[in-house]
């Protein structure tokens, strides 16, 4: 055990390793499948191009913006004594490895989709066990990419500067190791949140187009080779749905440990870690749950054509989550001393606990990740129940489309409206009851927990967009009904897994920029946030307005692609004969040069706003000003975030519903009545809702937040006061037997 002990750090790395050779098997598994016949290939040759053409055209724009972002970073870190330029080298690798967790993902999706069409031709089975495959390739990556470079990262800085001088673990040294370590965050979220706005303009405006003129003007079929954005319409599948949702969750997953390992250096622990076993455990808690992903993705399987492919996926889900509960409870009574802890803040200049400070324990930590994990599971719950077909809500918006176009919209808008209730309430529970057991430490580590799982989590959102596009091939190439119906029935299930995907990263968001926010208090010097003072209530309205001009700039971005899309759609339906008699091609290049074009042009804006505005507010009016812009974007952020990605779930599902027939007011209704025309409409004012704004409001509210946690030493004036010079001397003394012993074994 104490062989453990002394190498537990240095473990954290070897979790995030496995998963990714876990990963290279299933990926070489894949590849190896049948691909189909020729029409076949060639179409997703057509949307595997387009795919890598758009990350070269985004990744040629972002690396001008990470070069000037590093430079800067490496000029700040020489300003302040607990940063350093070392910060610009973190940011870098946490931006390469947010883009190249977003590239493994596209990469493939754009294989498994055509051998999930072909997969589909002989069982419903084969065609679920290539595309979840598929989404577990990327799932794995994510997490161990993450988990690799956030750990090894830990290693090198806590060794530069903690260890190496014999430094505080509570103090300042052990803060500047974790400030350049917030780098690698900054730098993932950064590349997040262009990627989640650059794709998902990408493809809403693809499907708005193809859906206005193909199936609402044109009569067509979704997907079908007539169209000439069909091809842009699944290669935004993957740049939006799969390149973007990874490098989200990669920096949700590190947003969240970093978060909690910044929490836990304020806690005085008497551990056989040298002291730092509250900043190790959320890197533990992630490596256990990325191998307990990989033994419930093992699980997920069906043998007949009638079993349920949804329940196929929970029993994956439940077992990583059950699991990783039970070996995290082990883990924290091995880690987390028998005694009381509490965070540094609450000492007086003495040294001594002040009177009402909250104390807690392992088994409160312990609680804490419980309620992380139920409130993740909740979250989901509620979402299918707002988005999934059959349910009350989306009956609801059917129901309002026998009545036109004004009644669907005005039902999506009501539901997305309903929607935020029951989470929100969830959200507010969980954060009071981790907090109880655990102060903000638990609340962080309750994050930690719910995204302990995120491997799973994403292999069950990204196999949505594959068997997605596996059904536009099958559609395309004019594959037999049966054929289509089982890439139906696995898009059905993945339309819902992509919403409750949604749900659970705005969940973890929300608890995520909590902890970030607490953290950024810490380090900021600043003891509370007054919302009496004018100056602080002004921060909070202007940071409660930030997601309504943020989902302004991305809507209409992605209204003008689509109006550049629908003219050219008719375009070539006008000029190039043959063309619905099959007897021509469609242009399908210029399709996706607009929406390439568009998606690079109009994500800039977006993205500056959540890197500028931070910088700006603390800067001219202080950190306690900052704090209540933080305050403001999150609690707005969360309620739009929830708003946007319900309702358009809910109204994509409405239309998906008229596939097999809807009954409104005892008649029944198919494909091209006037209430499928009606939802058509719906969906595509969902479409942006819920692909573009609505995703990205998780990774906004998240990067304000670490942009400000980065800025914030340098906000400090406290940092060279006699009182904050004694009170670290004080926490110093407690810690020496810990540095000793941590020193002793290294």
């Amino acid at each position: 055990m104490d062989l453990l002990n002394n190498y537990l750090i240095y473990l954290i790395p070897v979790f995030g390793l496995i998963g990714i050779l876990v990963m290279a098997g299933k990926s070489a598994w894949v590849t190896k499948q049948e691909t189909g016949d020729a029409s076949m290939n060639q179409l997703a040759g057509y949307i595997a191009d387009g795919a890598m053409a758009f990350l070269r055209a985004e990744w040629k724009i972002l690396s001008y913006f990470v070069i000037i972002a590093g430079i800067l970073l490496a000029w700040s870190g020489t300003t302040v004594a607990t940063s350093s330029p070392v910060i610009a080298v973190s940011f870098l690798i946490g931006a390469f490895l947010s883009a190249f967790a977003g590239y493994i993902g596209m990469r493939i999706a754009t294989k498994a989709n055509v051998r999930t069409t072909q997969a589909a031709k002989t069982s419903l089975a084969q065609a679920l066990k290539v595309s979840f495959t598929g989404g577990t390739v990327m799932g794995l990556g994510v997490a161990g990419l993450a988990i690799i470079g956030l750990g090894s990262l830990f290693i090198v800085f806590y060794t530069m500067y903690v260890k190496n001088v014999g430094g505080n673990v509570n103090g300042e040294d052990m803060a500047k190791a974790l400030e350049v370590l917030a780098g690698f965050s900054l730098g993932a979220e950064s590349i997040a949140l262009f990627a989640r706005v650059g794709g998902g303009i990408y493809t809403k405006a693809a499907d708005v187009g193809a859906d206005l003129v193909g199936k609402v003007e044109a009569g067509i079929p979704e997907d079908d080779v007539r169209n000439p954005a069909t091809i842009a319409d699944n290669v935004g599948d993957n740049v939006g749905d799969v390149a973007g949702m990874g490098a989200d969750l990669f920096g949700s997953y590190v947003a969240t440990m970093l978060a909690t390992m910044v929490l836990g250096r304020e806690i005085v622990s008497a551990d056989n870690f040298g002291g730092i076993a509250p900043v190790l455990l959320p890197m533990v808690i992630a490596g256990l749950g990325l191998i307990f992903s990989i033994v419930g993705a093992a699980m997920v399987k069906i043998k007949k054509e009638t079993d349920s492919v949804q329940s196929a996926l929970n029993v994956g889900n439940w077992a990583s989550i059950v699991l990783t509960a039970i070996a995290t409870y082990f883990v924290v009574q091995w880690m987390l001393p028998a005694g009381n802890m509490h965070l540094t803040r609450d000492l007086d200049e003495t040294g001594a606990v002040k009177a009402g400070a909250l104390v807690f324990t392992k088994n409160g930590v312990f609680a804490s990740i419980l309620v992380g994990l139920v409130v993740g599971t909740l979250m989901s719950i509620i979402t299918e129940y707002y988005t999934a077909m059959g349910k009350r809500p989306v009956l609801s918006i059917i129901k309002q489309s026998s009545t036109g176009h004004a009644t669907n919209i005005i039902g999506g808008l009501a539901i997305g409206m309903e929607s935020t209730v029951m989470p929100i309430i969830v959200l507010a529970a969980g954060i009071y009851g981790s907090y109880f057991f655990a102060g903000l430490y638990g609340v962080a580590i309750a994050a930690a927990g719910m995204m302990a799982t995120t491997a799973m989590q994403l292999a069950i959102d990204a196999f949505g967009p594959i068997a997605d596009n596996a059904g536009g091939i099958a559609e395309m190439s004019r594959l037999p009904e049966e054929v289509r119906h089982r890439t139906d029935n696995l898009d059905a299930v993945g339309n819902t897994t992509a919403a409750t995907g949604k749900g659970f990263a705005i969940a973890s968001a929300a608890l995520t920029s909590l902890a970030l926010f607490a953290a950024f208090v810490g380090v900021a010097g600043i003891e509370h946030i007054d919302i009496y003072k004018a100056n602080v209530l002004a921060g909070l309205f202007v940071g409660g307005m930030i997601p309504f001009i943020f989902s302004a700039l991305a809507i209409s971005a992605v209204g003008r692609a689509a109006m550049s899309m629908v003219e050219e759609v008719r375009r070539q339906f006008r000029e190039i004969p043959g063309i619905m008699e099959y007897k021509a091609k469609p242009e399908y290049e210029k399709c996706v040069a607009i929406s390439t074009k568009a998606s690079i042009r109009e994500m800039v804006a977006p993205g500056l706003i959540a890197l500028i505005t931070p910088i700006v507010i603390g800067f001219a009016f202080g950190p306690e000003v900052l704090g209540g812009l933080l305050a403001g974007v999150t609690v707005s952020g969360v309620l739009m975030g929830i708003f946007q990605s319900n309702a358009g779930g809910a109204w994509d599902n409405a239309k998906k519903s008229f596939e097999k027939g809807v009954e409104i007011n005892g008649e029944i209704y198919y494909k091209k009545s006037e209430p499928h025309k009606a939802s058509v409409t719906g969906d595509t004012v969902g479409d942006p809702f819920k692909d573009t704004s609505g995703p990205s409001m998780n990774i906004l509210i998240k990067l304000m937040s670490i942009v400000s946690l980065v800025i914030a030493p340098h906000l400090n004036h406290e940092v060279n006061t006699n009182a904050h010079i004694q009170k670290q001397l004080k926490i110093q003394s407690m810690n020496t037997t810990h540095v000793m012993k941590a020193d002793n074994k290294g």
